[in-house]
């Protein structure tokens, strides 16, 4: 896709700070990061977000994730991280490329992942299962 960023990072159209590349998937420094070390994987192959991405290509990226993860650790000194995508705007998705998140963590970092809401009321969360239950294919 001409208009996106990271296929053009991809394309080495836009300048990135790799730490790791092979025939299939791209790491690279997120520019704006959480923490210093907060890595970005993208496949080269463009994909608009998660659910339109092949689960051979999440597969291959969760495995190099398991790769790369320790050395961000080590070379961090961080205890934890998280791995996270965001699928779609309004889940903080700002890049239409698929791209896992891998966020070194510590434990004054500031940074809270969620906040929860208010509870089910009383049969909601049955209610719910079932809604979700009834679409999974």
């Amino acid at each position: 896709m001409a208009q996106c960023v990271f296929c053009k990072v991809a394309a080495w159209e836009t300048p990135s700070q790799r730490v790791y590349e092979d025939d299939k998937f791209i790491a690279f420094l997120d520019i704006n990061p959480v923490n210093f070390g907060h890595t970005l994987i993208i496949p080269r192959e463009h994909y608009a977000n998660f659910i339109e991405t092949p689960e051979d290509v999440l597969s291959e990226m969760t495995k190099l994730a398991k790769k790369i993860a320790p050395a961000i650790l080590e070379a961090m000194k961080a205890p934890a991280f998280n791995i996270t995508f965001n699928s779609g705007q309004e889940a903080g998705q700002a890049v239409h490329h698929i791209h896992m998140h891998i966020i070194p963590r510590y434990a004054d970092d500031g940074h809270k992942q969620w906040h929860g809401r208010d509870r089910y009321a009383e049969g909601e969360m049955g209610a719910t299962a079932k809604k979700i239950k009834e679409l999974i294919k």
